[in-house]
């Protein structure tokens, strides 16, 4: 099974690779996680060239089904966060 990393390892793993104290790196990730969600409620897009983008698309009203019990709904248009991963990313994956 592929290895999850919880926030607390990443910041302990991103302290050790580059010498910083974890309560350092742990302030420096929560600001940038602050600073992503600021932009996107705004409505702009955060884009780490050769990482990841965010940003609020636009979702059309649709019918919907019920997986209980089969019956048809209607699901309202609405917003959410779209993140595409960026050609690094993908290229780690591999």
């Amino acid at each position: 099974m592929a290895e999850t990393v919880t926030k607390t390892e990443l910041v302990a793993k991103v302290a050790a690779a580059t010498g910083e104290s974890q309560a350092a790196v742990g302030r420096v990730l929560d600001g940038v996680f602050a600073a992503i969600a600021e932009t996107v409620a705004k409505g702009g897009k955060v884009t780490i060239p050769g990482w990841l983008s965010a940003e609020v698309v636009a979702t059309a009203a649709r019918t919907g089904r019920n997986p209980a019990t089969g019956a048809e709904i209607q699901i309202p248009a609405g917003k959410r966060v779209k993140v595409s991963a960026g050609s690094k990313l993908k290229a780690a994956a591999k």
